[in-house]
C-alpha cells in the first residue's frame, strides 16, 4: 500500500482490493489499477470514469519514467530543484490529464540500470499502446544514453505501431502524447 499511496499521492486510507497479480485502488472516488512486474518495475493504470463499465475501446498511453527514488537529483542535466516529491506530483497531474482527454494511461516506473529494457518490453507485451511517452529523466542525462537507447529499442521492438513522444516534465506528458498521436494518425 505504501508504494501505491506514494504513486498516487493518496492518503493511507485509500480503499484497495487485491487480486492475484493486480490491485484496484480507489482514491478520491477514482479507480486505479496497480500492477507489480516482479523485480523489473511497477506499473499503475488510471481508469477514466465510465471506461470500465462502457466496454469501449480507448486510446491507450504508456507513461514511462524512472522510479523517482532511483534518480540522482545532483545530476546537472536535470532541471534545478527537481525532487522525488515534485516528480510524484507531476505524475499525478499527468495521469489526471490523460484521463481528462478520455485516454487510459498506464504508468511504468523503471530503474536506471540493466533491467530498464526488459521491464519496458514486459510492459509493452501486456497491452497494445497507441503512444509511449518517455519521461525527460530517461533521456536527458548524457551518462544515461545507453539506457535511453535500450528503452527506445525496446519500444520499437515490442510496440512498432505505437507513437513515441517525449515530455519535458511530467506535467506536459498529455501534450506530448497528443503530438505523438497526431503524427501517428497522419501516418508520418
Amino acid at each position: 500500500m505504501d508504494r501505491q499511496t506514494n504513486l498516487t499521492g493518496a492518503s493511507p486510507r485509500a480503499e484497495t482490493t487485491t487480486f492475484r497479480w493486480w490491485t484496484v485502488l480507489y482514491v478520491g472516488g477514482q479507480m486505479w489499477r496497480s500492477f507489480t512486474i516482479g523485480m523489473l518495475g511497477e506499473v499503475a493504470r488510471r481508469v477514466p470514469p465510465g471506461a470500465a463499465s462502457e466496454g469501449r475501446l480507448m486510446t491507450r498511453i504508456l507513461f514511462l519514467g524512472y522510479d523517482p527514488k532511483t534518480v540522482d537529483f545532483s545530476d546537472p542535466a536535470l532541471p534545478p530543484g527537481m525532487t522525488a516529491e515534485k516528480i510524484h506530483a507531476g505524475i499525478a497531474v499527468a495521469l489526471d490529464q490523460f484521463a481528462e482527454r478520455g485516454w487510459e494511461a498506464d504508468l511504468c516506473l523503471i530503474r536506471p540500470d540493466e533491467t530498464a529494457g526488459p521491464a519496458v518490453e514486459h510492459q509493452l507485451a501486456s497491452a497494445n499502446y497507441d503512444c509511449v511517452v518517455i519521461g525527460a529523466g530517461v533521456r536527458l542525462p548524457p551518462r544515461s544514453l545507453a539506457r535511453f537507447e535500450a528503452v527506445i529499442n525496446a519500444v520499437h521492438q515490442a510496440a512498432p505501431g505505437a507513437a513515441i513522444a517525449f515530455n519535458t516534465r511530467p506535467e506536459d506528458s498529455a501534450d506530448a502524447a497528443a503530438r505523438g498521436l497526431a503524427v501517428r494518425r497522419r501516418g508520418v
